[in-house]
């Protein structure tokens, strides 16, 4: 028959290293990742006596972690979540307090440079008013170029931060191999196969901080390891042994980072498997606003420059010279893949400003035919020589392709930051037109000629004196070039305000002119107080020439609104997902961390179990004394 005396010795053993698990979940209430833990309690194995079987006491079958591990992969989940959507909000309010600011925005700047115009516009020959003029021009475009060197500034912060990132990641995983091996040489040295708790809790604080920065997928084996993987599947810690991760320049954009699994002495490109944790969020910010946004700038800065330019180009400036190019305009950037073998040059050029798109394109030759795709959604264009043309813009290729080489087509991308003021003297500013109508004293009808309009200035007759004759009756009219004699058309039927084309040059007559009523379109000479040609640069503000749909206003507002939309909800899509975050993790620790108030009841029932367990011994001793005297 069992001792009662050895029993309770088994109790005392048993309820000691309880007592001492819950001093250790006590102890360790504010340790990052820490997970309660448990003594089981099993009876020793029964021994027959007689007509029965008498209990011989208990044991500790193991100290287990108390977790649910679908409730760990949640907040894993969740925490990639989180910083993927902090790490990205964080980049587009920076943008959004740029575009949007009266110090950084266009907005502000681009109304100026109107006003400016229009107060010319009401004292052309006024110095000041073009000194006011070429001063607010220089503010615009330093908008530009800011704008655009606050966009580089962010993609090359995202490029430090891809590093820091993948540094942190290679860490981790390192770490967690480290720690995999340890769990599975101190599993292997436990007699009973048991789990070195600690070590586990470790690792997981590990797998919990690599979530932050990359979302994870982990396995655990059944000797105690922990496999790791990472986007696609690919594994980066696999029993004692990591992956490192890399960063390299994009062969097709080398100005971008990406991010690649090192296998051997080489590495297999993963950037557009990646998701979740803060890695994301920055590859995903650069993809999907970062290259948008600065090809929407560079885009008005081109359009704003060309308009600008050929509306200028058709005035004539104080020193009686046809205008100059008001603003400088950069050429499409044409990027050959690093991988290319075979010989060809691309270049690109625009050849209507007006369909510009704010898209990437990819050029690619199959061995057969070249593919010209709109990177924004996919629309392509083939042939099997250049030159290619979509949305505005002509490719040319030079030079024998390979299959697989690519091109990365980026029309607009410089836009902003190569705009520049061409003029440097007010002088230059063309603010009349070059030539001028007017309607002959003699004139006896009630017609009259309207401003002159500029169709081309290349015209080798543009400077040329034309009267415009009426005949008798003055149902036609003839077209006479004074200058050289030559009649350029006779007898044209006379229609009210109908266009009248001749040496580059628009009119119309209206109302009805009488018969030897001419009306005269000659060189505008000492026109320096005329405006005709600045109330047409004025005239700009409102075409709408940004996609042929809007104005520059209206252009540059769709992108601070398109940015602010995306900010607010993205703000919003954060702000939810760390309430699941929070959560995740109430959930998790009202299972798996310590509760002080749990911990003392079992304080105070395995206390009362340990001086139970004494008590028998102190009862057994008594009957064993009691015994002892009764037989002397």
């Amino acid at each position: 028959m069992a001792d009662p005396a050895n029993v309770a010795i088994t109790g005392l053993q048993v309820f000691q290293r309880a007592l001492a698990t819950t001093a250790n979940n006590v102890a360790n209430v504010g340790t990052e990742g820490y997970t309660r833990q448990r003594v089981d309690i099993t009876t020793r194995p029964s021994q027959a006596f007689g007509d029965g079987f008498f209990g011989s006491g208990s044991k500790v079958s193991g100290v287990q972690r108390i977790e649910d591990q679908f409730l760990n992969a949640r907040v894993q989940s969740s925490a990639s979540d989180v910083a993927r959507l902090d790490s990205y909000l964080g980049l587009i309010q920076r943008v959004e307090n740029q575009v949007a600011g009266s110090q950084g925005g266009l907005d502000s700047a681009l109304q100026n440079f109107f006003n400016s115009l229009q107060d010319l516009s009401n004292d052309p020959a006024s110095v000041p008013a073009r000194q006011v003029v070429l001063s607010n021009t220089e503010t615009l475009v330093a908008r530009f170029k800011d704008l655009d060197a606050s966009y580089n500034d962010i993609n090359q912060e995202i490029n430090t931060r891809l590093r820091g990132d993948v540094n942190d990641i290679n860490s981790l995983t390192a770490g967690i191999a480290d720690l995999n091996r340890a769990v599975v040489e101190a599993k292997a040295a436990s007699s009973a196969g048991g789990v070195p708790n600690d070590l586990v809790d470790q690792r997981n604080v590990l797998v919990g901080r690599l979530s932050e920065r990359i979302a994870v997928n982990t396995v655990e084996l059944s000797d105690g390891s922990l496999n790791v993987f990472i986007g696609g599947g690919e594994s980066v810690v696999i029993g004692n042994l990591s992956r490192d991760l890399v960063t390299y320049n994009d062969p097709a954009n080398p100005g971008e980072l990406s991010v690649g699994v090192q296998v051997g002495a080489s590495s297999f490109d993963i950037t557009d498997k990646i998701t979740g944790g803060s890695l994301s969020g920055l590859l995903d910010f650069r993809s999907e606003q970062l290259g948008e946004i600065r090809n929407q700038t560079g885009r008005l800065a081109l359009v704003l420059a060309n308009e600008f330019n050929g509306q200028h180009q058709s005035g004539l400036d104080v020193n009686g010279s046809l205008g100059a190019q008001f603003f400088a305009t950069s050429q499409p950037q044409t990027i050959g893949n690093l991988n290319n073998t075979g010989a060809a040059t691309v270049t690109t050029s625009i050849t209507d400003y007006n369909q510009l798109t704010s898209s990437d394109y990819e050029l690619t030759f199959d061995g057969s035919n070249y593919t010209l795709t709109r990177l924004s959604d996919g629309v392509n264009t083939s042939a099997a020589a250049g030159p290619l043309n979509i949305d505005g813009i002509q490719v040319d290729i030079v030079g024998a392709a390979v299959s697989g080489d690519s091109f990365l087509v980026q029309p607009t991308r410089n836009g902003a930051s190569d705009i520049d003021l061409l003029l440097n003297n007010t002088s230059q500013i063309a603010a009349a037109s070059p030539v001028r109508s007017l309607e002959s004293v003699s004139n006896i009808g009630s017609g009259v000629v309207t401003a002159t309009e500029v169709l081309d200035v290349n015209d080798a007759d543009f400077f040329d004196t034309v009267e415009i004759r009426f005949n008798s009756p003055a149902s036609t009219f003839d077209i006479i070039n004074v200058t050289d004699g030559v009649t350029v058309a006779a007898g044209v039927a006379y229609s009210d305000n109908a266009n009248i084309d001749v040496n580059g040059i628009r009119v119309q007559i209206q109302n009805q002119p009488e018969a030897g009523d001419v009306f005269t379109i000659e060189r505008n000479t000492g026109g320096v107080g005329d405006n005709s040609n600045v109330v047409a640069l004025l005239g700009l503000q409102t075409s709408q020439t940004v996609g042929g749909t809007a104005t520059f206003q209206e252009g540059y507002g769709s992108l601070v609104s398109q940015i602010g939309t995306v900010s607010r909800q993205t703000s919003i899509s954060s702000q939810t997902q760390q309430a699941l975050f929070d959560q995740a993790v109430q959930t998790r620790d009202s299972v798996s961390g310590v509760n002080l108030d749990e911990e003392a009841v079992d304080l105070v029932r395995y206390q009362q179990a340990y001086q139970a367990a004494a008590q028998v011994i102190s009862t057994s001793n008594t009957l064993f004394d009691t015994f002892l005297a009764a037989i002397r």
